[in-house]
C-alpha cells in the first residue's frame, strides 16, 4: 500500500465512527425486511435513495432491480465496488431481536419464509457505508467510482440480467471490479487469493417417470420412488469412482419428492441436486455422468419415458486477477495488520460476481470478511467443532454486527483507493 493511500484510507475513514450508529440501524432493517431473487425493491429503492443524497447519479432497475450510483470526481481511473441484495427462502432460527417473520410468494406461486441466511443484508449496508465515506472525502481521490447493488445473486442470473441489459454500454468501464462476501471466519479477519476463490455451481432438476399403482398391488407400477432411491445411490458413486482423488468435486441431492400417500405409488418423482466444481473438465465429467446415471437407472426400472433433466442455475468460477490481488492484499495488511488478513483456500461456494469483470474485461478481486464472534470461533476450534458453527444458508446464520460492519466497510475504501488517483 503507498503511503500515500494509507494516508487518504485513515481520512476519509476518520468519518466512519459517525456513521456507525446510522449504518448498524440500516443493516438491522433490511435484515428484518429481506426479499427474494428478483423481488428487491425495497431494498434497491433503500440504496438509490442513499446514492441519491451522497451525490451519484443514480440509474434504478438495470437488470430487473439493479441500481448503479456513478460519483464523477475528475480525472483518474473507475472503480466498481458491488454488493448484492437478495435473500433466501429460509425461516430464520437466530432469535435476533431484529430477526425476519418475513413470508413472500416464490416463482411457482407458494408461499415461503424469507431471511438473510447469506449476509447480503451486511453486503448492502458496507458499500451504502462506503460510497457514502468516499463521496463525503472527494478531497482524497480522482477519478469515478461505480457503486452497484445486484439482485438475485443466489439464483445465478442478477449479475448477467445486468450486463444483458447494456451495463457495459451504459455506464463507465472499470479500471478494476471487486466485492467481498461474509463467512464463516472470526469477526474482524479477511481472507483471500490469486486465482480461482469460488467453485463452479450447477443446479439440476431429474423428473423420473414411472406408472401408479394402489400400494397393495405394486406389480402394476412402474415405482418411481424405488427409481428415484437407485438413482440417488448411484449419483453418490460419481466423486468416489469417477472423479480422480487429486480433483474436487461436491454433489448434494438437496431435495427429493414423490407422492402424497403412504398406499398410493405416485406416477412421478423428482431430484434437485447441487454440483461444485473448480476444474472446467471435471465439471463437464461430472455433469454429463448425472445425466448417464439418470437415463440409465430409468431404462432399468422400465421407465414410461427417459427423466427429464432441467438446468436450474449455473454459476462460473471466480477468478482472482493475481496482480490486483496482491495490490489489495498489501494495502490491507498494512492497514488492518498481518494477523487480520489470511490467504484463504478456494471455497465451494458459488457467485457470479466474476461475470462483471468477465464482461468488461476488466481485472476483479473477491474476497471474504469474517462475520463470527472470534471468542465463539476460537472455542469451537480449540474443541474441534468448527463444523457446528452456522454457516452461510443456515437457519441460525447471522454475522456479529460489530466488528463485522466496520471491516467491511474499510475493506471496500482502502482497496478503491488503491485504485482511485490522489
Amino acid at each position: 500500500m503507498n503511503p500515500k493511500t494509507s494516508t487518504r484510507a485513515d481520512a476519509v475513514l476518520a468519518g466512519l465512527d459517525q456513521l456507525r450508529s446510522d449504518l448498524e440501524t440500516l443493516y438491522t432493517d433490511i435484515h428484518a425486511h429481506p426479499e427474494l431473487s428478483m423481488q428487491e425493491s425495497r431494498t434497491a429503492n433503500i440504496a438509490a435513495e442513499r446514492l441519491r443524497a451522497a451525490g451519484y447519479e443514480v440509474t434504478t432497475g438495470v437488470g430487473h432491480t439493479g441500481v448503479v450510483g456513478v460519483l464523477r470526481n475528475g480525472d483518474g481511473p473507475t472503480v466498481m465496488l458491488r454488493a448484492d441484495m437478495d435473500a433466501l427462502p429460509v425461516k430464520e432460527a437466530t432469535g435476533l431481536p431484529y430477526a425476519s417473520k418475513a413470508t413472500s410468494t416464490d416463482r411457482d406461486g407458494n408461499t415461503v419464509p424469507v431471511a438473510h441466511a447469506c449476509g447480503h443484508d451486511m453486503h448492502v449496508t458496507w458499500l451504502v457505508g462506503a460510497a457514502t465515506l468516499l463521496a463525503q472525502h472527494r478531497d482524497a481521490w480522482h477519478g469515478t467510482l461505480m457503486a452497484v447493488f445486484q439482485p438475485a445473486e443466489e439464483t445465478a442470473e442478477g449479475a448477467r440480467a445486468m450486463i444483458d441489459d447494456g451495463m457495459v454500454d451504459r455506464f463507465p468501464r472499470p479500471e478494476v471490479v471487486l466485492g467481498q462476501h461474509v463467512m464463516t471466519m472470526p469477526a474482524g479477519t479477511l481472507g483471500m487469493r490469486a486465482g480461482i476463490v469460488t467453485s463452479a455451481g450447477d443446479s439440476r432438476r431429474l423428473r423420473l417417470f414411472g406408472r401408479g399403482a394402489h400400494g397393495s398391488m405394486p406389480q402394476a407400477s412402474i415405482d418411481p420412488v424405488v427409481m428415484a432411491a437407485a438413482t440417488v445411490m448411484r449419483l453418490q458413486t460419481i466423486v468416489s469412482r469417477e472423479v480422480a482423488a487429486a480433483d474436487a468435486a461436491v454433489i448434494t441431492i438437496g431435495a427429493l419428492q414423490a407422492g402424497t400417500k403412504a398406499n398410493v405409488i405416485p406416477d412421478e418423482a423428482v431430484i434437485e441436486l447441487n454440483v461444485r466444481t473448480y476444474d472446467e473438465d471435471v465439471r463437464k465429467r461430472v455433469l454429463a455422468a448425472i445425466e448417464r446415471i439418470a437415463r440409465a437407472e430409468s431404462e432399468a426400472s422400465g421407465a414410461t419415458r427417459p427423466p427429464e433433466i432441467t438446468t436450474l442455475d449455473s454459476y462460473d468460477p471466480v477468478k482472482n486477477d493475481p496482480e490486483a490481488t496482491q495490490r489489495i492484499a498489501d494495502a490491507f495488511r498494512q492497514h488492518f495488520s498481518d494477523d487480520r488478513v489470511a490467504e484463504s483456500g478456494p471455497t465451494t461456494a458459488s457467485e457470479d460476481f466474476g461475470a462483471f469483470g468477465t464482461a468488461w474485461k476488466s481485472p476483479s478481486v473477491f474476497w471474504f470478511v469474517g462475520g463470527t464472534d472470534a471468542g465463539a470461533y476460537a472455542k469451537a476450534r480449540a474443541n474441534g467443532r468448527l463444523d457446528e458453527l452456522p454457516t452461510n444458508h443456515n437457519p441460525s446464520f447471522a454475522p456479529v454486527i460489530h466488528p463485522t460492519l466496520e471491516t467491511g466497510v474499510e475493506a471496500l475504501v482502502v482497496a478503491a483507493l488503491e485504485w482511485l488517483a490522489a
